[in-house]
């Protein structure tokens, strides 16, 4: 099924019918991506007295309680209210859900014991463009992403001048297939994060980060439609869907 969209006074055609899901799904098993220092989440049956809320328990129905933080354990979309004392609800702050993204690949700079994304990396694979949303895949791109337990092992992260030219170039979501933008122990630093919201000075409420993504190589760089779909949750970030459409 083919749509028309009108973003930013312009006419895009995409093909509905081929989605691309870059997003982890959240499952209860030792397959599930960690990082944070947590365990695996946990999807269990309600236990109320005798009563088991599973089928093949004798059940009419599955009930099951779910147990997982956002942060850690899939793909999520944050907003600034994950860095400041004042509470802003991701589900509040992202009010529309197609933006034209672009999809980069990245090879990491070494740089001692830590590998980074530069602005330099960036500013040259965008080329002068300047879309809604940017999509950073990290290379080497295999599928073991998609179950990988990052805690303590120091993944690559996001320069803050490359998060600052991010944000001038008018970008207002940021998407990227690693835990965080961030270094993993800076101290609290969180340099990527504050430089892409613009915090404390003049904070983007409107713009977001989705980490914990999965870019499959089937997808080239290039431009796409994407829908960033989240759950309706009153929290700083939530699970989330980031699906992307080619243009026709």
């Amino acid at each position: 099924m083919k749509a028309t969209f009108k973003i930013e006074e312009q006419l895009f055609t995409v093909d509905l019918s081929e989605p691309m899901d870059i997003s982890i799904p959240l499952e209860a098993s030792e397959e599930n991506p960690l990082a944070w220092y947590l365990d695996a989440p946990k999807i269990e049956p309600v236990e109320l007295d005798s009563w088991v809320g599973k089928v093949s328990e004798g059940a009419s129905v599955n009930f099951n309680n779910v147990f997982f933080n956002p942060h850690a354990h899939g793909t999520h979309t944050e907003c600034v209210g994950h860095i400041s004392e004042e509470f802003h609800s991701v589900n509040e702050v992202l009010r529309e859900f197609f933006f034209l993204a672009e999809v980069i690949s990245v090879v990491p700079e070494t740089i001692g014991e830590d590998q980074i994304i530069s602005a330099q990396q960036i500013k040259s694979m965008l080329k002068g463009r300047s879309p809604q949303a940017l999509i950073i895949r990290t290379l080497p791109n295999t599928s073991s992403k998609r179950s990988r337990k990052y805690s303590n092992t120091n993944w690559p992260y996001l320069h803050k001048k490359a998060a600052r030219y991010i944000k001038k170039a008018g970008i207002k979501h940021l998407l990227i297939d690693l835990p965080s933008v961030d270094k993993e122990k800076d101290d609290g630093q969180l340099l990527a994060h504050k430089a892409f919201w613009n915090f404390p000075k003049a904070p983007r409420l409107d713009a977001t980060i989705t980490e914990f993504i999965y870019v499959p190589n089937t997808i080239k760089d290039g431009s796409y439609l994407l829908n960033l779909q989240i759950a309706p949750f009153h929290n700083d970030a939530s699970p989330s869907k980031p699906v992307l459409y080619k243009f026709i």
